[in-house]
């Protein structure tokens, strides 16, 4: 019992102790974590900011095919820069190449009967002009020289036909040829290749796709899309001053030349890489460019953008949202 009587007074003191130390801890001032990077700061007095996607100066071009099929061969790579007209991929052309040979043996089929239809007509033509041509109507018959005129005018409407015959395998081996054509998918404009997301053996897909066989955009300057929330789409005036900054980097920046300001208040595309994905926010996007040599900065890149505007109070006389000059 004696034993008993001693065990508790120091179980409860251990207990005590371990809570007063626990209270102690808990009152020690938290010193937080140093961020990553520091945030970049706006460089205005009155500013909105917002998120902006960095694009070519054409926009990015997403490249599909009109000619479903296998492609054969990958002409580029991605960071490959092409002329206008060069040839990117190629889908498989041997089903086209054997049409094209035998609408070729078709088209020499026809110009030979068209020959065929001529020289007979050349034939029917001269013995009409013999027996017309006779002036003793008692040495031909009314029946044979009828005869021999409707005999020619057959042939003639015969090399017509044949003369029909052969236009129409000229176009159907020209439309061949056109779909020849198609199946090597070229540059529109002088670019860059951004993104190659189809290879030789890989069956390319006609239609609006989820991720394009390629991406291209002219590289020669970069643009900046920003999107500025539906609430604040009143503040940014054509013309105003931008920056951006690189994110993870302040130090990186570049002063923005305006652009345009797109007037239609689209729904804010999530930036998941998919077009479908959207959030319950409006946006309106104001484009800025800025030189490559500006800011290494690369497609598809989010920057953080601050726009210069003019203090709300000027903007908005005795409108009840007249806070800080921020947002």
């Amino acid at each position: 019992m004696k034993k008993r009587h001693i065990i508790l007074p120091v179980l409860a003191a251990v207990g005590l102790a371990v809570a007063v130390a626990a209270s102690l801890k808990a009152q020690r001032p938290y010193v937080p974590a140093e961020p990553v990077a520091q945030p970049s700061q706006a460089p205005y007095s009155s500013y909105i900011g917002g998120a902006g996607l960095v694009e070519a100066s054409s926009e990015n071009i997403a490249l599909g095919t009109s000619v479903a099929g296998i492609v054969s061969k990958v002409h580029v790579q991605a960071g490959d820069t092409v002329k206008d007209g060069q040839p990117l991929f190629t889908v498989d052309e041997r089903e086209t190449n054997s049409e094209i040979a035998l609408k070729k043996a078709n088209l020499s089929k026809a110009k030979a009967a068209l020959e065929e239809a001529k020289a007979s007509l050349a034939d029917y033509r001269t013995q009409y002009a013999i027996v017309r041509n006779v002036t003793d109507r008692r040495a031909v018959s009314v029946d044979e020289v009828e005869k021999r005129r409707n005999a020619e005018s057959l042939a003639k409407a015969k090399v017509e036909s044949a003369k029909a015959a052969v236009d129409a395998a000229e176009a159907d081996l020209a439309a061949s040829v056109t779909t020849l054509e198609r199946l090597t998918v070229r540059t529109p404009l002088d670019c860059q290749v951004l993104q190659v997301n189809i290879h030789a053996g890989e069956f390319a897909a006609t239609g609006s796709l989820g991720t394009p066989l390629m991406r291209l955009g002219n590289m020669d300057r970069l643009q900046i899309r920003v999107d500025v929330d539906e609430n604040d789409a009143w503040r940014p005036q054509p013309g105003s001053r931008a920056t951006a900054f690189m994110r993870g980097n302040r130090e990186m920046k570049a002063e923005l030349d305006f652009v345009r300001v797109e007037p239609y208040v689209t729904p804010k595309t999530s930036l998941t890489g998919s077009s479908t994905e959207r959030v319950d926010t409006r946006v309106l996007q104001v484009v800025y460019a800025f030189e490559r040599s500006a800011l290494r900065a690369f497609v598809g890149q989010q920057m953080d953008v601050f726009i210069e505007t003019p203090p709300r109070e000027s903007m908005a006389q005795g409108s009840p949202r007249q806070t800080g000059s921020g947002s």
